[in-house]
């Protein structure tokens, strides 16, 4: 009877560790796995009230049978606390709605079976103790998930890294194989998917093309992408390159080989791995140092981080901009309305062309301004460019006009940044009848975080009617920038969740209003 006891506690301990650690590794996903990233979060992060009330219960409702005598009366009891605990955990983890689920990949699994042999040893060494020690195994199991990531991050370490160098080295031999392709790599501080997704489809009418998908801008998301998609009769690669820490520009471009680096545009971002702005400017612009001699950069000119730089290759540069005027390629004569965008751009030669896009916000333009000046250096016709940029669509929440509910949208949900949000509000501001906003703030901006969404709140005066905030911790800045304006405290409000923002725009907001979706946060971050 004793050993059917200590299986069914082997197995509902071992259920309840996989309750446990599904948060931490939820949250180690989020966090990149990578272990700077996960100890910033960690220490955000407060134990809260309920936890420790749970805590102090369970070894509360463990000491009781200690006062028993009879032996399998211990036993019994100490198994019926754990599988209410089960039960209740299973019932509270089917309610929870990520806004980001955890997603089961390889890696994780490998994760989760490296936990449960861990829990497994716990759970022998302490049934071979005595009963006494059962409980001990199952808080264990429960409340040591956040640290055990780390064993496991280190335990895993050696098989990751051989996994990746093996995909790595199938993809370098895939693209290296491939002379004739002309390769176009994508990096910036913001904009990157966007310009990516135009490029995309300037090119895709005159040029069998491949891009990136999503945000696969990582080593293994382009590894991922170029043994599974990239095939003898693609013309033209377009790679996405993201970095948040020094380095990873320069490995990646060393990795593709790019012809083409394009640099939209550099700002503080990332500030709690990149430490300083320098080191993000040097490393964005390794795009355009690691080009060959007779390759061809493409840079913002309206970036004043890009501006400045000494550029150290002798590679052929093309310069673009909005507000600039020493440069290849700028635009004029920018309108917006609830149909989208038009405007005029102007080449070198000074010579003026018409587009209209369904596209919003002057940051989309600047992404359309550049992919014009890659396709002209790829030989499309102005005429092809302006047809295939009026049928342009949305990249999904990048200032996305949509309709939800009859309720007019603009959603710009990933990923918000100083100067997308500043370009947000803008947009905001000329649309006709009410505007509100809803939005979590920015975050990963390091020390600059909360004077950025300080500066967020002011710039909101007179661009927005009504004001929903997401988290009441992470949007203290916001608030106290608003108040800064003399912003109409009775149009502010503070929610806790998405759903609860969404309920009270649509009690107060009409059809003819429009709501702004800015940023959206995942569940790591969203406090």
């Amino acid at each position: 009877m004793r050993y059917l006891l200590w299986f069914i506690f082997f197995i509902l301990n071992i259920i309840n560790m996989a309750f446990s650690s599904k948060h931490a590794l939820h949250m180690f996903q989020q966090n990149r796995y990578e272990l700077p990233r996960y100890f910033g979060w960690l220490k955000q992060r407060k134990f809260g009230y309920d936890e420790l009330v749970s805590m102090i219960g369970i070894i509360v409702l463990f000491l009781i049978p200690m006062f028993f005598m009879n032996y399998m009366i211990k036993i019994f009891w100490i198994v019926m606390i754990i599988l209410i605990k089960v039960i209740i955990q299973y019932l509270v983890e089917k309610k929870k709605n990520y806004i980001k689920p955890l997603v089961f990949t390889a890696r994780v699994k490998r994760q989760i079976v490296t936990l449960l042999i861990i829990n497994a040893i716990f759970c022998g060494g302490f049934w071979y103790l005595s009963v006494q020690w059962w409980p001990v195994a199952f808080i264990f199991s429960t409340y040591s998930s956040w640290l055990l990531i780390v064993v496991v991050y280190y335990l895993n370490k050696p098989i990751e890294i051989l996994i990746n160098n093996h995909y790595l080295n199938e993809a370098k031999k895939i693209i290296n194989n491939m002379p004739y392709l002309k390769k176009i790599g994508i990096t910036g501080s913001y904009g990157k998917t966007s310009t990516k997704n135009i490029i995309f489809s300037v090119l895709s009418d005159e040029y069998y093309t491949l891009q990136t998908p999503h945000s696969y801008n990582t080593p293994m998301g382009i590894t991922i992408t170029i043994r599974k998609y990239l095939k003898p009769i693609h013309e033209v690669f377009i790679c996405e390159m993201g970095a948040d820490k020094v380095n990873e520009i320069d490995y990646l471009t060393k990795f593709v080989k790019p012809h083409f680096g394009i640099v939209t545009s550099i700002g503080p971002q990332h500030l709690n791995t990149f430490i300083t702005l320098e080191n993000i400017i040097n490393e964005k612009m390794k795009m355009i140092e690691n080009l060959p001699s007779d390759g061809v950069g493409f840079i913002n000119m309206d970036n004043q981080y890009i501006r400045d730089y000494h550029i150290k290759n002798d590679c052929r540069l093309i310069k673009y901009g909005i507000k600039s005027r020493d440069v290849d390629y700028h635009v004029e004569d920018i309108e917006y309305s609830d149909k989208g965008s038009t405007f005029v751009i102007v080449d070198k030669c000074d010579v003026r062309y018409h587009f209209s896009t369904c596209l919003l916000g002057e940051h989309n333009i600047m992404n359309i301004l550049v992919a014009v000046a890659v396709a002209k250096e790829l030989g499309i016709s102005w005429e092809n460019l302006q047809s295939t940029i009026k049928d342009i669509q949305y990249v999904e929440h990048r200032l996305q006009l949509k309709k939800i509910n009859d309720y007019t949208f603009i959603d710009n949900a990933f990923n918000s940044n100083p100067e997308g949000a500043a370009m947000s509000l803008e947009v905001l501001s000329r649309m006709s009848n009410k505007r509100f906003i809803i939005t979590p703030g920015m975050i990963d901006l390091g020390e600059k975080q909360d004077e950025a969404n300080r500066e967020f709140g002011r710039q909101m005066l007179n661009k927005v009617d009504h004001v929903i905030l997401v988290g009441k911790n992470q949007t203290i800045s916001i608030v106290e920038g608003l108040k800064d304006v003399g912003f109409d405290q009775t149009k502010i409000n503070v929610v806790d969740t998405v759903k609860q923002a969404f309920d009270l725009v649509y009690s107060i907001a009409t059809v003819n209003d429009t709501i702004l979706l800015e940023n959206d946060l995942p569940d790591a971050f969203n406090r």
